[in-house]
């Protein structure tokens, strides 16, 4: 093992300075070569870097050590990156437009995982933002999540293999919980009021809780539990779907809910998107993906977007498109009403209130 190495227990900590070691090591790179590496981005929950090798190629690498890179104050099991690597293994078999990353290597000893490098694709909030056209990517999406869910719905297998429920609690408190209790997150005089008012608000923080804890049951089918614009990149006419370390087995409407709501949020910010034209296409071409057994029912996609248009608003992971005062007074009104009377057709997503 190469001097530089830095073991956390028997787990090698990857740096700049030991990481072309360790892909030589792995076969990944011939014996000798060096290049340069860079963080690709802001990770907030793995250390991940982006090689670029002499002759011009690139990867990503990422590992998964015992906290959150970003927020180490929470713990996290290293396995997640496995079962990232397993989920992308389970869906091969229904991808049939590389929505998955392709997957150059996997160590389950140091839970370091290799990925393509997209380079210069674009994340699906940049691309609204720009109004670029989104549609064929979202139906390639919505044709590979509903593949995923159909085909995986009521696997018993499946749920051993995906036991993450730490994960999924540490991801759920910041959904379901966090953002409805007196907390410190920065939000304007203003928009705190509201929130404060919503925290008292009985009947909806009991429909929240009741979501949370479904969220959390064991069945249903494959998740990955985080498809939002950030793990979303356009390249071209493909779409790609990063970051599995919180996939699980469980309620596959909140896979959907999730993409629902980034939709809905974006319209803050670019009110001539053509939003509820976008869900429906992508609600139709999941549904025929998925098939008509154990389909999930609109309304309870809606409710999960509903959530997550009030977590993103009001917690701690807010978005730009509600920056402005005025655009997340109306997010949470939208939120709200989502979530306590959820529609049951995607054209009624923006006529609530």
């Amino acid at each position: 093992m190469p001097a530089s190495c830095i073991f956390l227990g028997v787990q090698v900590r990857l740096s700049k300075d030991n990481i072309f070691s360790y892909l030589e090591g792995r076969g990944l790179i011939p014996a000798g070569e060096r290049g340069t590496c860079e963080a690709p981005g802001e990770g907030n929950i793995n250390w991940v870097q982006r090689v670029r090798r002499p002759g011009g190629t690139s990867f990503i690498v990422k590992q998964a050590r015992g906290s959150l890179e970003r927020f180490p104050e929470y713990q996290a099991p290293p396995q997640r990156l496995a079962l990232e690597a397993h989920y992308y293994e389970v869906t091969a078999g229904f991808d049939t437009e590389e929505v998955r990353p392709r997957v150059l290597d996997f160590d389950p000893e140091h839970f370091v995982l290799v990925l393509e490098d997209l380079g210069d694709a674009s994340r699906l909030d940049d691309a609204l933002s720009a109004e670029q056209p989104v549609a064929p990517a979202l139906s390639r999406l919505a044709r590979f999540l509903g593949a995923v869910h159909g085909g995986t719905r009521n696997n018993s297998e499946l749920g051993a293999a995906f036991d993450n429920a730490q994960m999924q609690r540490l991801h759920g408190e910041h959904i379901f919980t966090l953002p409805y209790r007196e907390n410190d997150f920065p939000l304007s005089p203003f928009v705190r009021r509201r929130a404060q008012e919503i925290w008292a608000d009985s009947s909806l923080i009991a429909t929240i809780d009741a979501c949370y804890a479904r969220f959390l049951e064991p069945r249903g089918a494959l998740v990955h539990a985080d498809v939002q614009p950030g793990n979303l990149l356009l390249q071209g006419p493909r779409v790609v779907l990063l970051d599995a370390e919180i996939a699980h087995i469980g309620d596959p409407a909140f896979d959907v809910g999730t993409l629902l709501a980034h939709l809905l949020l974006a319209h803050f910010a670019n009110p001539a998107l053509r939003v509820s034209a976008l869900a429906g296409t992508f609600f139709e071409q999941y549904a025929a993906a998925h098939g008509a057994d154990g389909l999930p029912d609109f309304r309870s996609a809606a409710r999960y977007a509903g959530i997550e248009i009030l977590r993103r608003t009001l917690g701690a992971a807010r978005v730009a498109a509600v920056s402005r005062d005025e655009a997340s007074l109306a997010a949470v009104e939208l939120g709200r009403a989502l979530t306590l009377s959820p529609p049951d057709r995607p054209e009624a997503l923006l006529t609530l209130r």
